[in-house]
């Protein structure tokens, strides 16, 4: 079988060229989390501007006030100073900035990471990068989260533990237009009515969903997309 490998570049979003400029925003209630996290990230993005908000309400004031590259958020969060933290009101935080800043990228680093089940169709529609990381995760692999989340990346695999495999009409055109027509994006865009940026989109949560991921030492977009065909025809989605 000849494997059909269209150019392909793993980034959804405008990559962030300038680390000078790049804005982080972490939102957590809990200061010695928070500390951790604002060390990890200042040593990782030296050049970074790095906000913190503890409430729902001092993040969302913070997003509009500041228009971050990224949020990094526990779901496990208060409304406001002295009430209780919920993760309800998390996932409600994280439903309200995708609805209002659809190219917000966005990684959660919470131990109540299977609540993020309820919104996965607003996941799933995000248009910029959404990522994943249990607070279990080493400060490597957490990183390595917000790193893919900045490129656009979507990783959700740690709320999928035993769910079907979903997948969009407009994802299995995609790799149909690829896989069996060789199409590369711009010629799938045009057949699909859509932009290529919207097409990048698409591949970004077919590979979630197939669980095809950055290699972390090779950041190599072709192996990508070899790597996600061969996965879409093991699931049955191609011939």
């Amino acid at each position: 079988m000849q494997l059909v490998c269209p150019l392909y570049t793993v980034v959804m979003s405008e990559p962030i060229s300038d680390l000078a400029t790049l804005r982080i925003l972490v939102v957590d209630d809990h200061e010695v989390v928070l500390g951790g996290t604002l060390d990890l990230l200042k040593r990782q993005y030296p050049q970074a501007e790095i906000l913190t908000a503890q409430t729902v309400d001092t993040a969302l004031h913070q997003v509009n006030v500041h228009t971050p590259d990224l949020v990094v958020l526990d779901l496990s969060l208060p409304e406001t100073s002295g009430s209780i933290a919920q993760a309800e009101a998390g996932v409600q935080l994280l439903k309200t900035l995708m609805q209002d800043y659809p190219t917000l990228n966005l990684t959660v680093q919470s131990t109540h990471v299977r609540a993020l089940v309820r919104i996965k169709p607003e996941i799933d529609r995000h248009k910029a990068g959404f990522t994943v990381a249990d607070k279990s995760l080493s400060s490597k692999d957490m990183l390595t989260r917000v790193d893919w989340a900045l490129n656009g990346i979507t990783h959700t695999k740690d709320i999928r533990r035993g769910r079907s495999l979903e997948v969009k009409p407009d994802w299995l055109t995609v790799l149909k237009l690829a896989f069996h027509e060789g199409l590369q994006d711009r010629a799938i865009a045009k057949r699909m009515q859509v932009s290529e940026r919207t097409v990048r989109h698409y591949w970004t949560k077919i590979q979630d969903v197939l669980e095809v991921y950055p290699d972390e030492d090779k950041q190599d977009g072709k192996n990508i997309r070899i790597q996600t065909e061969i996965r879409a025809r093991e699931e049955g989605l191609i011939d």
